[in-house]
């Protein structure tokens, strides 16, 4: 199981993803996650695509609607940022909620939705991140993105570079401390670099 957290700066949801640490470095993390079902929304949008999340969230509770279902709200929400997208061009984005562990085995039945809405397996994977804090914007998320997928040439690590993630687990209430993160797929082996070794026991 999972032997590492994301507790440390996961405050408000009861329930966050677990992953495995499997090196860090200066500018960057390994991790590796376990297979999970999530709730998942394809929006096409010019706008900010993380002012979306709020539709699905019935805060100051914070809860969580889709496809029918309501749960308390999961951390982190990931946002799939295609790589060539211009800033301001219409873009294909996908959300993505874990679902609770109450409904990992037997996930509900979708209902008809205003937005396409699905529950899916997220499999095993294997992720680069930088880590950063202040809100989550696209403009912020980019540059971050740009630092990663730079750190990750320079160590010669493979990735992958269709798209990375947009990571955000603080709810839209939450003002100081906030932690967001970008992710890219590693593909292949992971790379820490020279003095640092991945710990796959």
């Amino acid at each position: 199981s999972p032997s590492n957290s994301s507790s440390s700066f996961c405050s408000e949801s009861r329930e966050c993803l677990q992953f495995d640490l499997l090196c860090r470095t200066d500018e960057y993390e390994v991790r590796r996650s376990s297979c999970l079902k999530w709730c998942y929304a394809s929006i096409i949008t010019s706008l900010e695509p993380m002012k979306r999340v709020s539709e699905f969230l019935n805060c100051p509770k914070c809860v969580c609607v889709c496809a029918g279902v309501r749960f308390e709200m999961t951390a982190p929400v990931l946002v799939e940022v295609p790589e060539e997208v211009k800033m301001w061009e219409p873009a294909i984005y996908t959300l993505s909620f874990l679902l609770p562990s109450a409904y990992q085995e037997h996930p509900p039945t979708p209902t008809n939705d205003k937005v396409r809405l699905y529950f899916s397996d997220m499999p095993d994977m294997d992720v680069y991140v930088r880590s950063y804090g202040g809100w989550m914007l696209s403009i912020t998320s980019r540059l971050h993105a740009h630092l990663l997928s730079r750190a990750l040439l320079r160590a010669h690590a493979h990735f992958n570079h269709t798209h990375h993630y947009t990571v955000g687990y603080d709810s839209p209430l939450k003002l100081l401390n906030r932690h967001n993160e970008v992710w890219y797929v590693v593909e292949g082996d992971p790379v820490c670099g020279e003095e640092h070794t991945p710990d796959t026991h």
